[in-house]
């Protein structure tokens, strides 16, 4: 069994009280059946306080918020669990948060979320370099279709390398991912495996566009579910920025982190789409770059429902059509 990973992921530790965006409020933690059991059975007034704020519904329990906060989380910023009983008490969402795990039956490949202010930072800022690879005992059964996965991590590696290629700009590198995302998918459907031409891709990227409207871009995003007053106020009033290093290595850990998951359901290109408008908004937004694309990822990562609907809208919403987008990335 392969185990991949970045090389900055054993090196992450959490902020703790000094996080400036706890992953303690805003989010109801789910909490799984044994750290549940647990908590139901502890005396005393931890006990006490923990089976008043437990609630199950439909099979899930979860740690009911007070106050937009989970009831756990202390005013230093610490975790009264974590502190009267040690973190190999907290339960599994608590425990590995923000770390990602994304088995494949016969390989693991981990991560973490952008949506931690920590990672965040550890995400945007460490140089482009191959996953750490290390072999542990035993071998998983494939939870996949072999030759789909191998084009897959083929088209992947080919993605991360035009993106990280600094003699082309940004929003140009971009375009160019875009248009072989289209590429790929025809070889995933059965069609002819070809080298890419970036040169000629490029000139077509540039015949194809059309102006785009980043308005529309953030009306699509606006009606989505919103989390915090703060990321509506910076959909209604964005601050463009520049095309940055920081916008090339969100790409990278996009395409790292869904483009494999195509092997699911053989449609790559709608999560080609989801990378470069993710990257496109979080530029239009400005700001930092850090704070911006981490509170993207609480908002949009880290809630099914919207990244299903911009998976869903990625062939149908006018905003997200290939010359419209290519208008944004080479504007």
């Amino acid at each position: 069994m392969w185990i991949y990973k970045p090389d900055y992921y054993d090196r992450f530790r959490c902020a703790a009280g000094l996080c400036p965006d706890s992953c303690c409020q805003q989010w109801e933690v789910q909490v799984d059946a044994d750290a549940a059991a647990y908590y139901r059975s502890l005396p005393g007034a931890l006990g006490d306080r923990l089976r008043e704020v437990l609630r199950t519904e439909d099979g899930d329990t979860v740690m009911t918020l007070v106050d937009g906060r989970c009831p756990m989380w202390r005013e230093d910023g610490l975790c009264r669990i974590q502190s009267e009983l040690g973190e190999s008490a907290l339960c599994r969402t608590c425990r590995d948060f923000p770390r990602l795990t994304h088995d494949y039956g016969d390989f693991v490949e981990l991560g973490l979320e952008l949506s931690c202010p920590e990672a965040a930072k550890w995400i945007l800022s460490a140089p482009y370099g191959p996953l750490i690879a290390r072999q542990r005992p035993g071998s998983g059964v494939p939870a996949y279709d072999r030759e789909t996965m191998g084009l897959l991590k083929a088209s992947r590696e080919t993605a991360l390398t035009i993106i990280s290629e600094r003699a082309i700009p940004v929003g140009e590198a971009l375009a160019l991912v875009l248009l072989y995302g289209c590429q790929a998918q025809s070889e995933l459907d059965g069609g002819e495996t070809v080298p890419f031409d970036t040169a000629a891709a490029l000139s077509e990227a540039r015949e194809l566009a059309r102006p785009g409207t980043p308005s529309a871009l953030l009306d699509f995003f606006l009606q989505l579910e919103l989390l915090t007053p703060r990321w509506e106020a910076m959909l209604r009033s964005p601050r463009p920025a520049r095309w940055a290093d920081g916008h090339r290595a969100l790409a990278r850990y996009l395409i790292r982190r869904y483009w494999l998951q195509a092997v699911s359901d053989y449609d790559l290109y709608c999560r080609v789409k989801f990378i470069t408008v993710s990257c496109l908004l979080i530029k239009t937004l400005g700001g930092d770059i850090v704070s911006t694309a981490q509170l993207f990822s609480k908002e949009i990562e880290n809630d099914a429902d919207n990244v299903d609907a911009i998976l869903d809208a990625a062939y149908s919403h006018p905003a997200f059509t290939d010359d419209r987008l290519l208008g944004l990335l080479l504007a």
